[in-house]
């Protein structure tokens, strides 16, 4: 047993070690090595905020940058930060400025993002005359936590900037204390007009009463006035701490009371203590799984997207909600464009393209990314936003038609109902008005096939019991009770839409596969996660789909969106969903020729943004279409409209595209694109470089199904090092896209 005294000592040199970019096991070095090679370093000031970088902890998170002037400032984000009308807020700014500026008098600059150690570092000066702040948000812990040592003496401030009426505390202890707290909500509003009234006092509102908002202290700081604290005297080191907290409580004082009690237990832990286990927590992350390609400068350009994408997904993966796909907790003051005028319009850090709700065509793509990274604790939000929602999903089946099971709508509140200007007001109709989304349910489809994924990749008997099976069932439950039959007895789909593109059509193409590709995985589910009469339900439906509707010319099959389809209105390829996320056809799969030729007889031939002919590329074995589109994803931050006249200085704030900036879709199409390069999984069979550019090397550690980890390197385009954990499952493995 290690004694006291010896365990302080291991810990103080584990801690001396991370400070100086160390490891915390052997193992770690090669791929902290590979990572550094990533960090961004900005060696001169940021002129605003589109220069800053994003740093989280999964719920809270900051965009930092230093201004010209020397003052170091960073907005405040939280995963759960609602005001009434459901639109997610900044906590607020918060600006640092020293006697002794940042940026002052030709001295060296650096700013860097250190991914291994999870950190933002600024230097001014060099050697011993240099002036450095550690800027990090504990993995463990909801704190921001600046720290700043100076060769010489300073004083500084810390100010709170907000532009909203938030209330801001009297100072008391030293402290800065705000919050904003919504005192009337939409939520009975959403369901009074979409003809769920009756139904308002039967469901939690979760917007009523919230409060957010955080305290910020730092020892040898003194108030000057109730949004700002000064040193009391100069100093060499200065440690400012600032805590956040959402919670629900039936008055405000309440909430005050428990932001004192949250500062209590994280003052409990000092920053010297929290420090080696949130570095460990970002080393953990980071040896879970990679991609480093080489070889060429593209494909270095290429896995920086990757890492970066990475970075910033689990800066916000760990909240109380999804991550919001347009801007997740990084969203800075925008600018909005006007297609009518062909001006850009300001927009304060509040606000965000396409507002509050969720959209389940953006929303997937973070998702799908997460499975084969195996960052199954970041999909948790997910799983838990729709399980949360499903009584009211049922309530809203059963009034709007009379049936039972439930229907996912494409744009949402978080307690599920349509988001509110695509319902429609006055609406009396039971479909949204909007009709790009009026027949448009498939989400709760492909959010089923997610879930299969998950289990498969990671079997848990309580998963699908709670979440997989209840929703999935509730999806199938609804497309089985809502649509007629036809005289053969199969399903006929309509009224429908095959996606927001074709909004007239007939037993569309994401329905019929995806139901077909869900039913038939839950029927190969252990019998024991589901009752009989489920699988007979499943078992019945799954004979009663129409087939998939297809196209012959010339000997040449195609896939088409829908058996009947008009009114095009957007950019989608349907038919293609055959392929991804459906998995119906691919390599190692029936009928790729015709998989081919629907490739190739698609409508929109594009990549940026939610677009996924990368991935579909990649698991049709089109190495050269993959190829191209991934390194034009990860090398051009806008794809999509009009270029902003501010564009992000952070290299992996794509956009705006479709959904504004930092668009979570463009990234995460870049990582799932190049994880099915190297790899694809179908069933037990795992295949190796399928689609893997042959000027490429790279190594890499993925996860696939049945809890395995497959780790190696890619050299010539051959497999070396080829590591498969457990090893069991290494006689499943097939190298290529034969």
């Amino acid at each position: 047993m290690v004694r006291p005294s010896a365990r302080i000592l291991l810990a103080a040199c584990q801690f001396l070690l991370c400070a100086a970019g160390g490891s915390l096991a052997s193992g770690d070095a090669p791929v902290l090595e590979q990572l550094a090679a990533h960090n961004v370093v900005w060696d001169s000031p940021s002129q605003d905020m589109h220069g800053s970088m994003p740093i989280g902890n999964g719920d809270l998170a900051a965009n930092v940058w230093v201004e010209p002037s020397g003052d170091l400032v960073f907005y405040l984000s939280k995963s759960d930060a609602w005001d009434a009308d459901q639109e997610l807020l900044k906590l607020g700014r918060v600006r640092i400025r020293l006697d002794k500026p940042f940026v002052r008098d030709g001295r060296p600059f650096r700013q860097e993002l250190d991914l291994a150690r999870g950190c933002i570092v600024v230097e001014s000066g060099v050697g011993e005359d240099k002036t450095t702040v550690d800027f990090w948000i504990d993995a463990n812990r909801p704190v921001v936590n600046v720290q700043i040592r100076g060769a010489e003496a300073f004083t500084a401030e810390v100010a709170l900037e907000s532009w909203r009426k938030d209330t801001i505390l009297p100072p008391e202890g030293n402290t800065i204390r705000w919050y904003h707290r919504n005192t009337e909500s939409i939520f009975a509003e959403t369901l009074k007009n979409q003809h769920l009234g009756h139904a308002v006092g039967k469901f939690h509102d979760p917007l009523l009463n919230l409060t957010f908002g955080g305290l910020i202290a730092g020892e040898g700081l003194v108030s000057k006035d109730d949004k700002t604290l000064a040193t009391a005297t100069p100093v060499k080191s200065l440690n400012i701490r600032i805590h956040a907290l959402t919670a629900q409580t039936p008055e405000a004082a309440a909430w005050v009371s428990q932001l004192d009690t949250l500062r209590a237990a994280n003052d409990q832990v000092a920053a010297t203590e929290a420090r080696p286990s949130h570095e460990q927590w970002w080393k953990d992350f980071w040896n879970r799984s990679w991609i480093f390609p080489e070889g060429t400068e593209e494909a270095k350009a290429v896995g920086r997207a990757y890492a970066l994408q990475r970075w910033i997904q689990a800066g916000a993966g760990r909240g109380a909600y999804p991550i919001k796909f347009n801007g997740s907790l990084f969203a800075v003051d925008g600018q909005s464009y006007n297609k009518t005028t062909g001006q850009w319009q300001e927009q304060n850090a509040d606000w965000s393209k396409w507002g509050g709700p969720y959209w389940f065509q953006n929303t997937r793509e973070p998702y799908w990314a997460m499975l084969y990274a195996g960052d199954y604790e970041q999909m948790e939000p997910l799983w838990k936003m729709y399980r949360d929602a499903v009584p009211l999903l049922k309530e809203r089946t059963k009034t709007d038609f009379n049936h039972d099971g439930i229907f996912c709508s494409e744009t949402m509140h978080p307690w599920g109902l349509n988001r509110q200007g695509d319902f429609g007001k006055n609406n009396k109709e039971f479909y949204p008005a909007n009709p790009f989304i009026r027949y448009y349910w498939d989400s709760g489809i492909e959010l089923s096939q997610m879930m299969l994924d998950r289990y498969a990749h990671e079997p848990s008997e309580e998963f699908a019991k709670t979440t997989l099976v209840p929703i999935a069932d509730g999806v199938v439950t609804f497309y089985d009770q809502h649509h007629k039959r036809t005289e053969d007895g199969k399903v006929h789909f309509s009224p429908a839409a095959s996606l927001e593109t074709w909004h007239t059509a007939e037993d569309p193409l994401p329905v019929v596969v995806g139901l077909r590709t869900v039913l038939t995985r839950l029927l190969e589910l252990p019998e024991s996660l589901a009752t009989p009469e489920q699988r007979e339900k499943w078992s019945r439906f799954l004979a009663e789909l129409p087939e998939t509707p297809m196209a012959e010319e010339n000997g040449k099959k195609w896939i088409l969106p829908a058996r009947t389809f008009s009114d095009r209105r957007n950019s989608e390829n349907p038919e293609l969903y055959a392929v991804f996320p459906y998995r119906a056809y691919g390599l190692g799969k029936p009928d790729l020729e015709t998989a081919l030729e629907t490739w190739n007889r698609r409508l929109v031939k594009a990549t940026g943004g939610w677009r996924q002919d990368s991935i579909q590329a990649a698991l049709l074995g089109l190495t050269d279409e993959a190829k191209g589109y991934v390194v034009k994803n990860a090398t051009e931050q806008s794809l999509i409209g009009a270029k902003p006249p501010k564009p992000s200085r952070f290299p992996a704030f794509w956009g705006p595209n479709f959904d504004g900036t930092p668009d979570q879709c463009q990234g995460s199409v870049t990582l799932i694109a190049l994880q099915r390069m190297l790899m694809q999984c179908d069933g037990d069979t795992i295949r190796l470089v399928p689609a893997w550019p042959k000027d490429w090397n790279a190594s890499f550690k993925l996860h696939a199904p049945n809890n395995t980890v497959v780790e190696g390197r890619v050299e010539n385009g051959k497999v070396t090092d080829l590591k498969v954990t457990p090893e069991s499952r290494r006689k499943d493995v097939i190298v290529g896209a034969e």
